[in-house]
């Protein structure tokens, strides 16, 4: 099962199903997925069983929402602030080589040898998959922004005018709720581009953190229920209406060197991350980057990632900013 938020005709924002005819079911009295699984709390019912009790005798075309500009990102909080976006790096079997472009010594060289970048990777790979209810390894964890930072699938994404780079990272991030008691629940799974700046983490990986605030996107669809432990896609750059660069990317459990139970744990361990209310989009990692062919986006270029399991393709247009200032702060 999947979902999507979008926009009426009449300018409300409707939360439906996606119907393998490529139409949408809306569901009654939800706007929002979260609304929608706050409902699911509050009711304690399962997630599915309320989108069935819900679901409306209204069809409407998926096409022409996405011909309208009607789609929205699939998970939403009325209030940005409330809604944490966040991942965690070196967790695909194939991240270690991406990584090793960038920094001196590879996967394979002796440990007192290895850059601390690959110390964590084989770290996950000896321990990232601790049986169930044991902590494994940490993984690396970065802090990417707020809900305000999510962009619309179809629409730009913008890489802020000091950016070196404007790379996509094809992605599956798992979306969050917390109860009122503060337990963290998985709503689903969508597909994301994390979209980070990798000239500056290759100048010098404790910059890491300033090359992940950026914007992001994911979607277009929510995927509801256990994530397939294999999962392939593609992700393609297209500029002037070519594809410029394309490659297949895997994802799943069964091509990475963590578990996502020990990546839920190592981010939801922490007091901060399980304020009632709160909202979580949490992105895997990847082992797919253009950045890692020598690519170099320009503004115009269309970001595309597929994986047939998330349904519809997200799109989203790189857009650079020009305006160059210094960022001055005054005194109160």
């Amino acid at each position: 099962m999947r979902l999507i938020q979008y926009v009426t005709q009449a300018g409300k924002q409707q939360t439906g199903v996606v119907n393998g005819d490529n139409t949408i079911t809306p569901l009654n009295n939800v706007a929002s997925v979260y609304e929608l699984a706050s409902k699911a709390l509050h009711n304690k019912v399962a997630l599915v069983e309320l989108i069935h009790k819900l679901q409306s005798d209204e069809q409407v075309s998926y096409d022409q929402i996405i011909t309208e500009n009607r789609l929205l990102s699939p998970y939403t909080h009325k209030d940005p602030a409330h809604l944490y976006v966040t991942g965690t790096g070196l967790t695909h079997l194939g991240s270690a080589d991406t990584r090793a472009t960038m920094h001196a010594q590879g996967a394979g060289s002796d440990n007192a040898e290895l850059t601390d970048s690959m110390k964590m990777f084989k770290a996950g790979v000896e321990r990232g998959k601790p049986k169930s209810g044991e902590p494994g390894a940490q993984p690396e964890w970065f802090y990417k922004g707020n809900g305000s930072i999510i962009v619309q699938p179809g629409q730009t994404i913008n890489s802020p005018h000091f950016a070196l780079d404007a790379g996509e990272e094809p992605e599956i991030a798992g979306l969050y709720i917390n109860d009122e008691n503060g337990q963290p629940y998985r709503i689903g799974f969508a597909l994301g581009n994390e979209f980070s700046d990798h000239i500056t983490e290759k100048e010098n990986y404790l910059l890491l953190a300033h090359s992940k605030l950026r914007q992001c996107a994911i979607g277009p669809e929510i995927f509801i229920g256990e994530l397939p432990t294999h999962i392939e896609g593609y992700s393609r750059i297209i500029r002037d209406g070519k594809v410029l660069w394309e490659k297949p990317f895997l994802s799943g459990e069964d091509n990475m060197s963590h578990s996502i139970e020990n990546l839920e744990h190592h981010h939801f361990k922490y007091p901060l991350f399980r304020n009632p209310g709160d909202a979580h989009v949490h992105f895997f990692g990847t082992a797919t980057l253009s950045f890692g062919d020598g690519v170099s986006t320009q503004a115009g270029d269309t970001f595309e990632i597929v994986a047939e399991v998330f349904g519809r393709p997200l799109r989203n247009e790189l857009q650079i900013e020009q305006h160059r200032t210094i960022q001055s702060v005054t005194n109160l």
